[in-house]
């Protein structure tokens, strides 16, 4: 392959993805707390019958950071909606709103 084809093109960004980070994590519950400075959006899996769980995976943002992943989840929703129909929310949280403690910087 030659060097210009390896250089990415101007205004993309080259992203690296490791096999391990690629298998990805199962989560069936996201506790999302704020402060003035960042969002912090921790991921569980809760399983029927453990009294416990841990959080697999926290991500912080910046709000600016969150409100686009907000605009960009609610994107995707809408298109794969469009091509399989409505997404049905069959349960209600077991989970308080309130759960855990408020995000502090």
């Amino acid at each position: 392959m030659s060097e210009e084809k390896k250089q990415p093109k101007k205004g993309q960004i080259n992203i690296e993805l490791d096999d391990s980070v690629a298998e990805g994590t199962y989560s069936n519950l996201a506790i999302i707390n704020h402060s003035v400075s960042e969002f912090v959006i921790d991921f569980v899996n809760i399983m029927p019958g453990k009294p416990k769980s841990k959080v697999k995976s926290r991500i912080i943002l910046t709000p600016q950071h969150a409100k686009r992943l907000l605009k960009a989840l609610g994107d995707n929703v809408q298109r794969f909606e469009k091509a399989h129909g409505e997404i049905q929310d069959f349960e209600k949280s077991p989970i308080p709103l309130n759960f855990g403690p408020t995000g502090q910087a």
